[in-house]
């Protein structure tokens, strides 16, 4: 690698995306959302940035799961194995609509001792992952792999705009929170994780991007103008988790 192919890799900027399972299948697959979300996504390859795409289970995983519970009694290492199924699907869907962009970790483990650099390293602008092992949401595994390509931006799109200070299904009065830091937002989620905890963002997950100091962005996926504005440094809906 000559010096001016090494110094241009090296002023991408890496973004992580936590893409819920909501926004690929909230109740069939959503592909006009998808086609729209592959031409942006290109569009700021093209700019330079490279991306680390995380798919969560969302509506196959409940699906499957609930089936299940109507004839047995399911654990929850049962449901964790189910969501972490459901995610690998939905990633290897996502890594199909951007094959010519992109490299797959699905099924291996973001823990290992490797560059994960190394799989931009012949032109991809994309890796795709998904769920691994029991009691690791896809927020979690999303976090790691932030930290493994020292990313400072992670973009949790989901079906929120925003963070509130409390449950505004259960609550009349909770309050939108545009900007907190590490400390304040894990008083809301709390430390423990569970599958299909309705949070939004995994505790366990909050607790590694506080240490990491990493920048977290929480918003509605389905606003792709809105995900155009964060891109683009422009002023946007979403809540900023940040110290």
């Amino acid at each position: 690698m000559n010096k001016k192919s090494k110094e241009t890799k090296e002023t991408k900027e890496t973004i992580v995306i936590s893409l819920g399972g909501s926004l690929i299948i909230p109740n069939q697959i959503d592909w006009q959302f998808l086609k729209k979300f592959k031409e942006i996504i290109i569009s700021e390859i093209k700019k330079g940035k490279q991306f680390a795409i995380v798919t969560g289970g969302g509506y196959t995983a409940r699906e499957y799961i609930q089936a299940a519970r109507k004839i047995t009694k399911v654990t929850l290492d049962d449901q964790d194995w189910i969501g972490i199924h459901a995610t690998r699907i939905n990633a290897h869907l996502i890594k199909t609509i951007f094959r010519k962009y992109a490299h797959s970790k699905i099924n291996k483990n973001p823990r290992v001792k490797e560059d994960l650099n190394n799989y931009f390293a012949r032109g991809e602008g994309i890796m795709i992952a998904a769920g691994w092992r029991p009691g690791w949401s896809s927020d979690l595994v999303a976090t790691i792999i932030a930290e493994r390509l020292k990313a400072k931006k992670l973009i949790n799109l989901s079906n929120i705009e925003y963070v509130y200070n409390k449950d505004p299904k259960k609550f009349s009065d909770a309050e939108i929170i545009k900007k907190i830091d590490w400390k304040n937002f894990r008083k809301i989620v709390g430390n423990k994780w569970s599958p299909g905890l309705n949070a939004p963002f995994d505790p366990i997950a909050s607790q590694l991007a506080e240490k990491n100091e990493l920048e977290v962005i929480i918003t509605n996926g389905k606003n792709l103008k809105n995900l155009k504005n964060i891109f683009s440094n422009k002023n946007f809906q979403g809540t900023i988790i940040k110290d």
